[in-house]
């Protein structure tokens, strides 16, 4: 890292800014997780609209954007709108470069509620973490943006030259269903020579992280079915299969004995991982003891690197609901994670085949509900991942370091499509103790403070650069 040892333009008063702003960042973000804002189907997307309004209100009221919108698109065959999202733009002066600030607004929803130690809805102080769903994923990466520009218009003013694209989405957990329209339709507005996404983790508490690779994803749903209506258990029970027992055997095939994949065709990622042992693993995942790991090879090889199938639902009648009959139709959701190196179009098509000729009985299945992304490896040799990993370690006091990550952020695939000369930083607010999508969902507001600043550390250097050439920002390469 050549410019770590070199301080960011204005890093003194950044440092002031930043902690003199804290306290309202910590109270926006709260006010943001009490808006539910579910973009799930099924869930009241009020909340989704009242949740951007509270974006938009956010970037205006920094006084830096020449226009703000929320914009809802319609996407695929019938033309259904998209959740809204925020596109709110300041152009680039004196030949500096643009900078997209991407994060979402929309939230998994709460799963569970008697799994909560806090209502998941209200913001709740422990110790130095903040509780709520959406307190790290991903309402912190919001008010990290909207803290960085605050604190670099109060430590400089906010005559910048550097160009900035906050672009905050509505449905990122739900699949991003209408972001590819939304990327062709505001694509001139959107163009930037550097893109953050905030929306990953970092090492530990003290550790600062670029994430350099993402898997990506398939998920959908499957039927299974075996019978045209319910039959009693007792009358007809061993002798026609019921869906539930077809269920249990096709998706056990899934999986080899030691748990790792055992669908043919599903590729793996060759890469050397850090050091990262099986105590480690206890600790950050909650695996109980006597539990033993899956898979085989180095841990976060198995994490980052290698394919894995789970199991996230399963639509069955309850035990309250349970009757003595046959169930004839089961659904299960499937999540697959794809290897770095591997198309979405590839695994899916090896996974249906896996279970298409693994069906026992004859059973019908059927594949609904399809979910897909792309996975990702950063090119981390430009300018803007030096800066982003200078201004990390300036502002964790520790060296940054570069990373895997286990899970998806399918989007990515298309600003590279769209803007392949964009340089794209994966950074974020969360921790391995911060269970997104899981209950108890927290953020380590040490973390968040350290991530604001360095966030801002990054604006300044960027309102301090000049590209050579200046051009379209749509070709901007930093070069």
């Amino acid at each position: 890292m050549p410019e770590k040892s070199t301080p960011s333009p204005l890093a003194d008063g950044l440092r002031e800014a930043v902690a003199a702003g804290f306290p309202l960042a910590v109270a926006d973000l709260s006010r943001l997780v009490r808006i539910p804002s579910v973009s799930w189907d099924g869930f009241d997307h009020a909340h989704v609209e009242a949740s951007a309004e509270a974006v938009r209100a956010l970037a205006a009221d920094t006084g830096v954007f020449d226009e703000i919108e929320v914009v809802r698109v319609p996407y695929g065959v019938d033309g259904k709108l998209g959740l809204p999202a925020v596109i709110a733009t300041r152009a680039a002066r004196n030949g500096r470069p643009t900078i997209m600030l991407y994060a979402h607004h929309d939230v998994q929803p709460e799963g569970e509620p008697e799994s909560w130690d806090s209502t998941p809805y209200e913001p709740t102080l422990r110790g130095d973490r903040l509780y709520g769903r959406g307190a790290a994923d991903d309402k912190a990466g919001v008010m990290a943006h909207i803290g960085a520009i605050r604190a670099l218009v109060a430590a400089g003013g906010d005559d910048l030259d550097v160009g900035l694209v906050l672009f905050v989405e509505g449905e990122e957990e739900f699949g991003s269903r209408s972001l590819h329209e939304i990327l062709h339709r505001y694509r001139d507005r959107l163009a930037s020579a550097v893109i953050v996404v905030a929306d990953s983790g970092n090492w530990d508490l003290e550790t600062p992280a670029l994430t350099i690779a993402l898997r990506g994803a398939v998920a959908f749903n499957l039927r299974i079915t075996t019978l045209a209506h319910a039959s009693h258990s007792g009358m007809m029970g061993g002798a026609v299969p019921d869906a539930p027992m077809v269920a249990i055997r096709l998706l056990s095939t899934l999986w080899n004995a030691d748990g790792s994949v055992a669908v043919a065709g599903l590729t793996s990622h060759d890469e050397a991982t850090p050091a990262y042992d099986e105590a480690k693993l206890r600790e950050e995942s909650g695996l109980l003891d006597g539990v033993a790991p899956i898979g085989s090879g180095d841990i976060l090889s198995r994490t980052w690197y290698q394919p894995s199938i789970t199991v996230t639902g399963m639509d069955i009648p309850s035990i309250r609901n349970a009757s003595n009959t046959l169930v004839p139709s089961v659904r299960v959701r499937i999540s697959a994670r794809v290897a770095p190196g591997q198309t979405w179009q590839e695994a899916s098509a090896a996974i249906e085949a896996h279970l298409r000729s693994h069906v026992p009985f004859g059973a019908e299945i059927a594949i609904e509900d399809l979910d897909t992304g792309n996975p990702f490896l950063v090119d981390a040799s430009g300018w803007a991942a030096a800066d982003a990993l200078a201004t990390m370690s300036e502002a964790y006091g520790r060296e940054a370091v570069e990373i895997g990550a286990g899970g998806s952020i399918p989007f990515i695939a298309d600003l590279v499509e769209l803007f392949p000369g964009a340089q794209i930083l994966i950074t974020g607010v969360e921790d391995p103790d911060s269970r997104a999508h899981s209950p108890n969902e927290s953020v380590h507001l040490p973390t968040f403070q350290r991530a604001i600043l360095s966030e801002a550390l990054l604006l300044s250097r960027l309102d301090a650069r000049a590209l050579e050439p200046a051009g379209d920002p749509a070709s901007q390469s930093g070069g």
